[in-house]
């Protein structure tokens, strides 16, 4: 089958209204909103390595979209639109049409339009999605701006994808494949976080790149970590070791100042909000369990190990 019928097929669809030229041609063209910024993120996901091979085409679909989106969200971006590179080793029908279907259903959840892509053959599966957002100008949420005395909050549970990935059939493997980007929560913490970052090689890891761009330390609470059930079921080191090497979760993890903190509950919000630590002067993270010092050896997702 061409390439052009399968875009065709599966992926060309009404845009919106700022897409002043979509699928079809050698480039999109969208015409910027006034005093915006754009950001843009790229993420690339393999079979077998960053989803089981069995994984359903839908779910493979949705994520592919959900963990862009996740980065917007940490910048506290509006996300607004995606191009799709596609890599396939052969033409299953059955296989695009329910990938496609969760590409759109998780598009179609958040707002965003696929306005273009590439697809070509290959001999694995790798889906590489670049989003695209709006934020004000000097808006944006980077991962340099912690400050001493913040807290340290994370949205949701953590730890949930490392355990179903581990327990493929429980309840939990729905967090793996179908993790929801907190978009609405990235807009409304404009204005009041002072750093952030999506948790998705691992609390412990993501939070430390925020350390390291602040040039700051921290104290996490091991028994305030947002963890489900299941987790407080099994050995606690292990929990931890879900909840803080695990990854996959994409939630956002941010710093705030307790006065913003006290700003930001008196908003509707849609997710859970835990505070787990604060950050201090001293460089490093600091493990703490029931108010005693707990040396801990955590890390999180290696891209090439």
């Amino acid at each position: 089958m061409a390439e052009f019928s399968i875009i065709d097929q599966y992926f060309k669809r009404p845009s919106k209204p700022d897409v002043s030229l979509g699928i079809g041609d050698d480039s999109a063209i969208v015409t910027p909103p006034p005093s915006q910024q754009l950001v843009i993120c790229t993420d690339t996901l393999v079979a077998g390595r960053h989803f089981p091979l069995d994984t359903s085409a839908h779910a493979i679909g949705w994520k592919s979209v959900a963990v862009n989106l996740s980065d917007l969200a940490a910048m506290g971006a509006k996300p607004h639109s995606i191009l799709l590179a596609l890599s396939l080793p052969t033409v299953d029908h059955d296989w695009l049409a329910e990938f496609s279907r969760g590409l759109f259903d998780c598009c179609d959840r958040f707002g965003v339009a696929l306005i273009g892509g590439d697809t070509t053959q290959s001999t694995q599966l790798t889906i590489s999605v670049t989003a695209l957002g709006w934020i004000e100008h000097g808006q944006a949420i980077t991962r340099s701006g912690a400050q001493v005395g913040d807290y340290i909050c994370v949205s949701g549970q953590i730890g949930d994808a490392a355990y179903g990935l581990q327990h493929l059939g429980h309840p939990l493997q729905q967090r793996l494949d179908y993790p929801t980007p907190r978009c609405h929560l990235g807009q409304q913490l404009k204005g009041l976080a002072s750093s952030m970052i999506d948790i998705s090689d691992g609390l412990a890891q993501d939070l430390s790149h925020i350390l390291k761009a602040s040039k700051l330390g921290a104290k996490l609470l091991l028994d305030q970590l947002p963890i489900d059930e299941s987790l407080k079921s099994i050995d606690l080191r292990q929990a931890w070791h879900y909840a803080l090497a695990g990854g996959d979760d994409y939630e956002l993890c941010f710093t705030i100042s307790p006065q913003n903190y006290e700003k930001l509950l008196r908003q509707h919000l849609d997710v859970p909000l835990t505070i787990i630590g604060e950050i201090a002067q001293q460089t490093g993270l600091l493990f703490e369990y029931m108010g005693e010092i707990c040396p801990l050896d955590v890390h999180g997702y290696q891209h090439f190990a």
